[in-house]
């Protein structure tokens, strides 16, 4: 059946002749691209949540731990975007390191990490949304801003808000990429603002004791807050808009990563050392922790900065998901009719638009309890690949040109492996079992249709596909 036939870098190239993307980004758009989704719904929700149910204080050794797996994740990203600057990210690394339906499957597991991830962020930019509305004295009826489940009809300002940034896409990425910037820089404010209001009011009693749920705690801990670094990946995707890929790819995946790693361990440790942790078990721990110390205006402003940092994260999710989508388009494994370039604006419109709609659809109708998880174990899943991609490729094509080189592969690329492995297995077992089932879909979805319509499938079995 020859599921491990693979695409060369030519080829691939090849392949974006007749629609291939624009290239208007640079090393900064990259960096703040990176930043604009790392940094968002983690730093604002999930830190006071994780602190207060799995780690304690310990939240900063849980954000250290995830954030050495990808560092290491990130090292392997840098080479392989560095070595093939075509749209797709993770997926396209394994179609040339490991072949057809290992890339499928990483594909696969992508789609499950950006739609359903994008849907659960519109659904929380909805919540904070309604809140600060609420907290200036402006009530919206539950009816329009809550799914059936919680007894409303549709969730409208998560609909909203997707189709604005659906349109933006479509629009351009150099006008996406601007917008990006100035959000960016108004959270990146509104923590800097938290930082110096909230630092003078920490009480040391306040981390003690350190570890309450012991280091199991902090691990899985660091598995749940391992959705904060989300994003890094998504700047890999961006490699043929890129005027530089060979040198601004391993700067927007590393630069974005070493910043929200500092800010993440920094408003960590602020956080717990203003109230104590079991206090954080709440939608806006940051926003709680400035009212607890009488900083109600400053509350506000946060507020307003996870407003800003959760618009960016779905900016750019929803990027990174239109992306892997034409990627796979373009190769057969879903419609190739879905591979259209605006001629104006020169962006896959009508697969933005698709991924935009079913984004609306599950944020506005459905209820999402495990998102976090369930874009863990996607992501994770593609980084042990993506690592393993890297020492595949080495064997196996030692003299393919690298403008990026992992430095000491041999003891990089087993530590990303087993990292990341170790936090899949700290998941919850529900997590591994529905991801366990989505991939068992994408097989049914594969064999079926993907394999028969790969532009592969016309090549003749035993003619070698390197060029």
């Amino acid at each position: 059946m020859n599921l491990l036939r693979k695409k060369s870098i030519a080829e691939l190239v090849r392949g974006t002749e007749g629609n291939c993307l624009r290239k208007t980004l640079g090393a900064t758009d990259l960096v703040l691209l990176g930043i604009g989704c790392i940094i968002g719904t983690g730093i604002f929700v999930l830190t006071g949540v994780a602190a207060a149910k799995y780690a304690g204080p310990g939240i900063m050794l849980s954000f250290v731990l995830s954030g050495l797996a990808c560092a290491f994740a990130a090292i392997a990203y840098s080479e392989l975007a560095s070595m093939v600057p075509v749209t797709g990210g993770a997926y396209t690394f394994a179609y040339v390191a490991m072949g057809e339906v290992v890339s499928f499957m990483v594909g696969w597991a992508l789609i499950c990490e950006y739609t359903i991830g994008s849907a659960a962020i519109a659904a929380g930019w909805s919540g904070y949304m309604v809140g600060l509305l609420k907290s200036a004295g402006i009530v919206l009826p539950t009816a329009w801003t809550a799914v059936p489940a919680d007894g409303g009809i549709l969730n409208v300002p998560s609909i909203l808000i997707t189709a604005i940034l659906t349109f933006l896409l479509i629009l351009g990425t150099r006008e996406s990429a601007t917008l990006n910037k100035i959000l960016v820089f108004i959270k990146l404010g509104c923590i800097a603002f938290f930082l110096f209001l909230a630092t003078p009011h920490i009480d040391p009693l306040n981390w003690q004791p350190f570890l309450p749920y012991g280091w199991g705690g902090v691990a899985t801990g660091a598995a749940i807050v391992f959705f904060a670094y989300i994003g890094f990946d998504t700047v890999a995707t961006a490699a043929e808009e890129c005027k530089n890929p060979n040198r601004d790819i391993p700067i927007g995946i590393v630069g974005s990563l070493v910043v929200a790693t500092i800010l993440y361990i920094a408003v960590a440790a602020v956080l717990t050392g203003v109230v104590p942790y079991s206090a954080l078990n709440n939608s806006e721990p940051v926003a709680y922790a400035l009212r607890a110390i009488g900083m109600n205006f400053g509350s506000a402003l946060v507020a307003l900065g996870a407003i800003c940092g959760i618009t960016t994260v779905l900016l750019v999710f929803m990027y990174g998901q239109s992306r892997v989508f034409l990627a796979m388009a373009r190769d057969g494994m879903i419609p190739q009719s879905l591979v259209k370039i605006h001629p104006q604006y020169g962006t896959p419109h009508i697969i933005t638009i698709i991924a935009g709609g079913v984004v609306s659809v599950l944020s506005g109708l459905l209820p999402i309890n495990i998102i976090a998880e369930l874009c863990n174990m996607g992501t994770l899943f593609a980084f042990v690949l993506v690592s393993l991609g890297v020492w595949v490729l080495r064997r196996t094509q030692p003299d393919m040109p690298r403008p990026f080189r992992c430095p000491a592969v041999g003891v990089v690329v087993p530590l990303a492996v087993l990292l990341c492995s170790y936090l899949i297995v700290n998941l919850p077992l529900r997590t591994v079992l529905f991801f366990g089932g989505w991939q068992i879909i994408g097989m049914v979805v594969y064999f079926m249709y993907s394999r028969k319509n790969s532009t592969l499938a016309s090549k003749p079995v035993g003619i070698s596909l390197k060029e």
